[in-house]
């Protein structure tokens, strides 16, 4: 009798924890009601792009769900013969805004502007302010101007309609497209391949996180925490291709480390939102946390606070507090490449090479060490961005990882 009533328990305690995970899953999973909305505000003539008419028609195809918040939804797709990924806003789109946590304001008439009766002209000027209020004032910013209508032109047919205007309006409120503007030529962003409305598709990235391995949900329910990190760290190419990664990884920071348009912050450094080909290329897989430094100051400065502990935006962006003003300074504390040095620590000393890993270690820790407030910090982050890549390629450019 005890062994049928501990049997019974033990089925209705893991009929209960599926039950709870699915109901999370089809919470999350909401790609049907974002392609009915977008498709919608299609066949009105709200909204165009490339994207649109396969989208609506469905060829464009809704695979499988890689959403972690319901009102980010993420799917892999395939348009045509091409794998992408397809990722829509829901009802809400992220501002660079701060509270306790990321502020979310609802947006009262989505697609909204430009209004009826904007010229290109106009919607030029547009562009120009949003984007200048987003990085601030940088000689390239007309080039970027020029590039976003480019995109915005969607059948190129040399003409930007008020349809399709409103729809790069709507994505440029966002700080993955816009930064996917401005790297578009870089080697480790992925590509754009269309849009409709604030929906977009990039090109799928064959491996989505920098480690680990894919779990199956209600598996995944019953392993601890501490075992799943080990468990991750198990499942990782071999040493030669994660220090090829490694390198990708040092040169995206590179990337958005005061290039054209500023300074861009990571400010939420995760294996998660990193990933790779089949080449070992580094790919990012989500740049929504990257925000420009410009915008993060403005947002900080106003900001009231009593401790440091206030004064944190995501997880990894971090300033102190001015207690004499009781406000948040505007400097972070981290530089993005200590942050990600932090991140690679175990990933590379783990099966590294025997006559490399002290000198690995050494500049690892260099290099988590390296703070922003410190003079010549501009000097000392490049030398040791430099001296790490330099210690890596050497190591493998001899071999066929390479």
């Amino acid at each position: 009798m005890k062994y049928l009533f501990f049997s019974w328990l033990a089925v209705f305690v893991g009929s209960w924890i599926i039950y709870v995970q699915y109901s999370a899953y089809t919470e999350l999973c909401r790609g049907s009601d974002c392609k009915n909305m977008i498709c919608e505000k299609y066949k009105q003539g709200v909204i165009d792009g490339p994207a649109c008419s396969s989208l609506c028609d469905e060829t464009l195809y809704f695979g499988k769900c890689l959403s972690t918040k319901s009102i980010n939804q993420v799917y892999v797709g395939k348009w045509a013969e091409v794998q992408g990924v397809i990722k829509c806003q829901m009802e809400e789109a992220a501002h660079f805004d701060f509270g306790t946590e990321t502020e979310l304001r609802k947006q009262t008439v989505p697609f909204e502007k430009p209004t009826k009766g904007t010229s290109v002209e106009k919607f030029k000027e547009m562009v120009y302010s949003l984007v200048k209020a987003k990085l601030g004032e940088h000689v390239n910013l007309p080039d970027l101007v020029n590039l976003v209508l480019s995109a915005a032109d969607g059948n190129k047919d040399g003409h930007v309609s008020l349809a399709e205007a409103k729809s790069v309006w709507a994505l440029l409120q966002l700080n993955e497209f816009l930064l996917m503007m401005i790297l578009q030529d870089k080697e480790h962003t992925p590509k754009l391949i269309g849009f409709c409305g604030d929906l977009y598709v990039v090109e799928k990235v064959e491996y989505t996180a920098l480690f680990g391995v894919s779990i199956p949900w209600f598996i995944e329910v019953f392993i601890p925490t501490g075992l799943r990190r080990s468990v991750d760290q198990w499942f990782t190419p071999s040493w030669p291709r994660k220090a090829k990664i490694s390198i990708g990884l040092l040169e995206f920071v590179e990337d958005i480390f005061h290039g054209p348009f500023g300074n861009f912050l990571m400010c939420e450094i995760s294996s998660k939102n990193l990933g790779y080909n089949d080449k070992h290329d580094l790919k990012m897989v989500d740049m929504r946390k990257i925000v420009p430094e410009v915008n993060f100051k403005k947002q900080m400065v106003a900001h009231p606070c009593v401790s440091d502990l206030d004064c944190v935006y995501e997880a990894d962006c971090r300033t102190s507090c001015d207690q004499f003003k009781k406000q948040c300074t505007t400097e972070v504390i981290q530089p993005n490449l200590a942050k990600v040095c932090g991140l690679l620590k175990d990933y590379l000393l783990r099966g590294a090479p025997s006559d490399l890993r002290e000198e690995l270690e050494k500049q690892l820790y260099s290099c988590i060490a390296l703070k922003s407030t410190v003079n010549q910090m501009e000097m000392e982050h490049s030398l040791i961005l430099n001296n790490l890549k330099t210690l890596l390629w050497k190591q493998i450019s001899h071999t066929k990882d390479s």
